[in-house]
């Protein structure tokens, strides 16, 4: 079997694809246009990571150059397709929108397009959790209404979905979305909230935080994330229209300041907290459903936050040493 992953140097693309390539009889082609939203050198270092596979390779290639992307579906006779290839970011979105249009909404057709052309048997794609916006229930169900995005990451998240669906009912295409719920671990973007926090304590640096640290989030670890997407690889949609979207989430909404707790344990001194009015793209609690994936796929128990954050800390001290 020849799977695509895309943006397989990215923070879940690289999780995902090296779990892939754990079973000699896949292959595994990779792509990314390793975009410079942050560190680059990570990006290189999780690439040096998986091109030590011989099951693995890689072709710098941005997902909107369709001419390019059109020449590897013609040369590859790929079986399955993952799309993990976006532009992420809430706040940035707002301050950046053009830039999510093209890369999450034209550069996502794309894929999505050839993918349908080439008879790819199964179209996965990254989702978020961002799409449910602004609705008032305590867990999020694939059920909830999602037409109150706040913002435009969130937007063109709820964007992907449609299309896929369209496609979907158009031509009988298998198409799965993953509403991702924070993902967090090893190797993950030195942007997110866990990487910053733990670089402010151990330098003795500033940190801002939203909303006093009143803040729930359903904090979720890469390798349960990665475990479930592969497990959907072989799931059979028994529906006239062949899409589907599902939750994956720790199914437990944690407060903030928790997690600040843990991690100023870990160091033994205090972080510096600056607080800071919660953004308009933020939302204040995140926590999933999971009923429904549980009733699709088997899947283990997800890891705790203490035991998840045990050994994303000893990952980041040794990398950042």
């Amino acid at each position: 079997m020849n799977i695509l992953v895309t943006g397989s140097a990215g923070f879940i693309g690289y999780h995902t694809s090296l779990k892939l390539l754990e079973n000699k009889n896949l292959k595994v082609f990779g792509i990314d246009n390793l975009d410079d939203y942050y560190s680059i050198k990570i990006k290189k270092d999780r690439l040096k990571n998986l091109i030590k596979k011989s099951n693995f390779r890689f072709k710098l290639l941005d997902i909107n150059n369709k001419k390019k992307l059109k020449s590897l579906f013609e040369k590859n006779k790929f079986t399955i397709v993952i799309h993990l290839a976006a532009q992420p970011g809430v706040t940035y979105s707002i301050q950046n929108p053009n830039k999510y249009i093209k890369s999450n909404v034209m550069g996502f057709f794309n894929v999505l397009d050839l993918s349908m052309k080439y008879k790819i048997k199964n179209f996965i794609y990254a989702s978020s959790s961002s799409v449910y916006g602004k609705n008032n229930n305590q867990i999020n169900k694939e059920t909830d209404s999602t037409d109150n995005p706040l913002s435009i990451y969130s937007s063109t998240k709820k964007t992907n979905e449609l299309m896929a669906y369209t496609y979907s009912n158009l031509y009988n295409f298998k198409t799965i979305g993953l509403r991702f719920f924070t993902v967090y671990g090893n190797y993950s973007r030195p942007d997110m909230f866990f990487s910053k926090l733990a670089y402010s304590i151990k330098n003795n640096k500033k940190i801002k935080v939203f909303n006093n640290g009143e803040l729930f989030r359903d904090f979720t670890f890469v390798d349960d994330v990665v475990n479930c997407l592969i497990k959907l690889i072989k799931y059979n949609i028994k529906k006239d229209v062949p899409a589907e979207v599902f939750n994956i989430g720790n199914s437990k909404a944690i407060k903030l300041t928790k997690i600040i707790k843990i991690f100023e344990k870990h160091y033994k001194k205090k972080a510096i907290i600056i607080n800071s009015k919660l953004s308009n793209g933020e939302l204040k609690k995140t926590k999933s459903s999971m009923k429904k994936l549980n009733k699709s796929i088997k899947i283990n128990k997800f890891i705790n936050i203490e035991n998840g954050l045990k050994i994303f800390l000893k990952w980041y001290d040794s990398y950042y040493s």
